[in-house]
């Protein structure tokens, strides 16, 4: 399943193509409490069909009224990019059902060749992370390699913003738990790769949107390269895959790694890979053991939650401290005199 940004970039290129005229709105700057955050994309053809979101709904239809109305024109009064800004007051913010105080400024870009959209699509697809400069009076666009997670910058002469790969998930390991965890990341807009060379295991797996792999798991992981916007989780319970996979991603640039296991055998895992593999305590340091944070969970679908709600929480860059990993969670109830119901169930 695309991420968000990919479907607009996707939808708008082939709006292009076929000849109708398609605007590319971008949420460029917000004041207070918004919807959407700056950088969110949205495009609009000339018949009010849209894509994406830039606010929970009003701006939009205000958007297509104004297009259906008078054509791309309307909203862009040449065809040269506009700035928008909705919510200034308390009236309009009602109206455009911002929350109290909230402003958003949007940038309308009439979509063009100039506007290298296809260009800008093919790069999210490869995975290469590029910062993108239109310029506010000509159209022009400029592409750049750049961060993916870099904010939005608007100012008289031009809007930057940077764009890239969705967030990715490789799962090693085909069964019941990852088969949860996997539909969830699609929900999420992660692309979904799971690998597992057991044909036993993988035989009656499958899954609309995520990719099965039969190779060997680290093989797998040195021809992908996780990069920055990658997150691998192993399910197998089994060392032989499990491990495969863990050493060449510990080493690798992914943003979480982690695996499913007692407290008792994770922390032999860190043993094994450090004396057996020779990782080092730093690499050790940032896998996620047993992974997920601690909400009780006591079935496939539950872990699953649990595991992809660090996963987004450590994409987001949510701290440590503002959330509480399986194995702390684990401590907590085990201490003496917690009431039956409450004890770990051997889940996670």
């Amino acid at each position: 399943m695309e991420d968000l940004d990919t479907r607009v970039l996707r939808t708008a290129v082939g709006w292009h193509a076929a000849g109708l005229p398609v605007v590319l709105v971008t949420v460029a700057r917000t004041w207070g409490s918004s919807p959407r955050p700056p950088g969110s994309l949205m495009a609009i053809n000339g018949q009010g069909e849209t894509v994406g979101s830039v606010s929970g709904g009003c701006i939009e239809d205000d958007l297509i009224h104004r297009i259906r109305e008078g054509g791309v024109q309307a909203a862009c009064a040449t065809d040269t990019p506009a700035v928008l800004r909705y919510g200034i007051s308390a009236d309009e913010a009602h109206r455009f059902g911002l929350p109290c105080g909230g402003t958003v400024e949007l940038v309308l870009e009439p979509v063009s060749a100039r506007s290298r959209l296809d260009e800008l699509l093919q790069a999210c697809l490869q995975r290469r992370s590029t910062k993108r400069v239109l310029n506010l009076h000509t159209g022009e666009v400029g592409l750049h390699e750049g961060g993916r997670d870099g904010l939005p910058h608007l100012d008289d002469q031009r809007l930057t913003t940077h764009l890239g790969p969705q967030a990715r998930l490789i799962v090693i390991g085909a069964g019941d738990l990852s088969r949860f965890l996997c539909q969830m990341a699609l929900g999420l807009g992660f692309e979904v790769i799971v690998c597992d060379p057991r044909e036993e295991s993988r035989a009656s797996w499958q899954l609309d949107g995520a990719e099965i792999s039969h190779e060997m798991p680290d093989d797998l992981i040195l021809r992908l390269r996780p990069d920055a916007r990658t997150a691998v989780v192993a399910v197998t319970h089994d060392p032989k895959l499990d491990d495969l996979a863990l050493i060449d991603a510990l080493q690798s640039d992914a943003f979480y790694v982690g695996a499913i296991g007692s407290r008792r055998h994770s922390e032999l895992r860190k043993n094994r890979l450090h004396e057996h593999f020779d990782l080092s305590q730093d690499a050790l340091q940032a896998l996620h053991g047993p992974a997920g944070l601690y909400i009780g969970s006591k079935t496939p679908a539950e872990i699953a939650l649990s595991i992809m709600a660090e996963v987004v929480a450590v994409k987001n860059g949510v701290g440590a401290s503002a959330v509480e990993p399986v194995a702390a969670g684990k401590a907590r109830v085990d201490q003496p005199g917690r009431e039956a119901f409450t004890a770990p169930v051997c889940a996670v």
